[in-house]
């Protein structure tokens, strides 16, 4: 039977080798000639014409312009590069000559301060254009097409703090939760380098402390730099006014139109006379994008503390529209054709309770329909509805489906909680219960299945769809019991995930994944199929078809036991095309035991990696290392984000 989550479940991308899914995509592409196709920036048919450069600017005017730094500092020279507009503007035209007048004369400012964020406060800085000083020309100059602007920067020695202070430090904190780091943690003391960057972080640092201590008013209101330049030295100190201690007063809320505001105050979670904390207001942020009603919600400070030391909260949102349909169509090559489509209600009663009715029709390949995949299902979503950050699911599927290893046909229901104990961990628990008819290697068989599920993740990536470094954990329990033979047991399932970037220039990233697997109670014979382990597709073992890794290896009945093990190097190419090295593995035993299921089955191969902005597009080629007769000699497989 099916178990939390279920339905949801990914379909097959390919049920033999060479097959070739293709889903619906939708492309807005640039008008061409007939003859061409440029896709994802690159020209696949044709002759592709690049865009005219300043195309939609009324007067572009192209130009050119190089830097000159006269000494040998290459960090120096790369933060100068970095900071001029004109050197990075420069592959592009600027607005007419007043556009790039005002984009030279900018410079100044910029270069100098890049000096001071380098510690270097003094030296000459001299833009010329036409045997002139850009600062000495006059509104309304002509540049010329072209025009070559020749950037001079002779910085003096850097600078190195003599003296560091801060009047009204905050107070030292007993509370981890309300520590920041150190200003001089960051370079602000005597002897170090007195970057105008690392001044202002200090001050930033300083008031953050006052803040998460309940001062939110907390500011830098004087700052005193004395500059000795012939000991190249700086003397700077601060001056902090913490402002007064401050509780929660009042919680505002603007621009609902249909949520009821009282919830939207209350999904905050911001008590009126609680103690001020910065970190309230990122968590009620967060919560409110979680409703997923809202194109922008907003949660702001009240100007300033009140004479009773309350502070109010001012919650700004705009709501989207209430409703949204959406259709989607697919082809496969082995699968055949598919269609699916949804309708969905993002605030039902106004405390944005979610309503999603969705059908689906698959793996139309001939014209027997009781070889097609069928689906019918509604969720409703109730957040908040126990804390802030507890939100509870309903949801009931009916559904058909033909798979190598079984056919089902049955119906779900189940009640679950979502938990988000942290930005990092989330806790979920659910009851559940099901119904199904199954054809496959035992013949046709019915089972009934009621349980309860428990299970936590614990997330630290720094993407979801692209991670480079972090770790994703996550473990369910699954106690159960099937009524049609009288069994019971339990389903326990855990993932590891580990993401290693080796360096930011060096664009490489590897990347683990291990998922292990037990059913502790009956037999295989006596279990619904799709309470059983299996492996294989884009998501376990490529390579291999999706759920045809059956226990012993074999693809006609699952098994009690998993030990499944992914792992990857990607390679940026460029900013946006990048390559992936990838070697899968998995055991699927007829034993409870992980790993006792024989010698594992494994998948090897090659990808590509597009980076939308998005997410990336992923297109990866597995061969079979462990060939059985059902298998072909490649598998491609497509999708959106990283494989894991």
């Amino acid at each position: 039977m099916a178990l939390p989550g279920s339905a949801g479940r990914k379909r097959a991308i390919a049920r033999r080798a060479a097959a070739v899914a293709v889903g619906a995509l939708t492309l807005a592409v640039p008008a061409r000639p007939a003859a061409a196709l440029e896709l994802f920036g690159l020209c696949l048919i044709g002759s592709c014409r690049a865009e005219e450069p300043g195309n939609g600017l009324i007067d572009p005017k192209p130009y050119d312009a190089e830097l000159t730094v006269t000494v040998d500092d290459p960090d120096l020279e790369s933060a100068l590069r970095g900071a001029s507009a004109l050197i990075g503007g420069s592959g592009e035209p600027a607005a007419g000559s007043a556009g790039l007048l005002s984009r030279a004369q900018g410079d100044y400012r910029r270069l100098l301060a890049a000096l001071y964020n380098e510690a270097r406060y003094g030296g000459e800085i001299s833009i010329r254009v036409d045997g002139l000083e850009v600062a000495d020309l006059p509104v309304g100059y002509e540049f010329d097409d072209g025009a070559l602007f020749s950037i001079s920067v002779a910085p003096v020695s850097p600078f190195t703090f003599s003296q560091t202070a801060i009047d009204n430090p905050p107070p030292p904190t007993s509370d981890p939760r309300d520590a920041v780091e150190d200003p001089a943690d960051i370079g602000f003391a005597p002897g170090l380098p007195a970057r105008a960057s690392v001044v202002r972080q200090a001050g930033e640092l300083t008031v953050q402390g006052w803040r998460q201590q309940g001062h939110p008013k907390a500011a830098v209101v004087d700052r005193s730099a004395v500059a000795n330049h012939p000991e190249r030295t700086l003397a700077v100190a601060l001056g902090v006014e913490p402002g007064p201690r401050a509780v929660y007063g009042p919680v505002s809320v603007t621009g609902a139109e249909r949520m009821k505001p009282g919830f939207i105050a209350a999904q905050t979670g911001i008590d009126p006379g609680r103690e001020f904390d910065p970190d309230d207001l990122e968590r009620a942020r967060e919560r409110l994008r979680r409703l997923g009603v809202f194109s922008s919600a907003a949660v702001n400070e009240g100007e300033s503390v009140g004479p009773d030391g309350t502070l109010p909260i001012e919650v700004a949102v705009d709501e989207r529209k209430l409703r949204r349909i959406g259709i989607g169509a697919e082809y496969s090559t082995v699968e055949g054709f598919g269609a699916s489509a949804y309708w969905l209600h993002r605030n039902l009663f106004g405390r944005a309770e979610r309503l999603r009715i969705e059908g689906e029709v698959g793996g139309i390949e001939g014209v027997d329909p009781t070889d097609y995949d069928y689906r019918l299902g509604a969720t409703l979503g109730l957040p908040g509805r126990f804390t802030p950050d507890t939100d509870l699911e309903l949801s009931a599927v009916a559904e058909r489906q033909v798979l190598d290893a079984y056919t089902r046909t049955g119906g779900d229901v189940e009640a679950g909680v979502t938990h988000y104990a942290s930005p990092i961990l989330t806790y979920t628990g659910s009851l559940f219960a099901g119904y199904a008819e199954f054809e496959d290697g035992f013949g046709t068989r019915r089972f009934g299945l009621i349980g309860a599920s428990a299970g936590f993740e614990r997330d630290t990536r720094d993407d979801e769809l692209d991670p480079t470094s972090g770790t994703f954990l996550s473990a369910t329990a699954t106690p159960f019991y099937e009524w049609e033979f009288g069994n019971s047991g339990i389903k326990l399932e855990g993932e590891a995930r580990a993401y290693l970037g080796l360096g930011a220039d060096s664009g490489t990233v590897l990347a683990g994944r291990a998922r292990v697997g037990s059913i502790l109670g009956p037999g295989a014979s006596q279990l619904p199929p799709d309470l059983l382990f299996f492996a294989g597709g884009g998501s376990s073992v490529r390579g291999y078809a999706f759920r045809s890794i059956g226990a012993g290896g074999q693809m006609t009945v699952g098994g009690r036991s998993l030990l499944e093990a992914n792992a990857e190097i990607r390679q940026d190419i460029t900013e946006r095309i990048g390559i992936v090295g990838f070697a899968d593995a998995a055991i699927v035993g007829s034993g409870s035991t992980p790993g006792s299921g024989g010698s594992p089955l494994v998948g090897v191969g090659i990808g590509a990696r597009y980076d939308t902005g998005l997410g990336p597009i992923r297109v990866d080629v597995a061969l079979p290392l462990n060939k059985r007769p059902q298998d072909g000699d490649f598998a491609l497989y497509a999708g959106i984000g990283q494989a894991f």
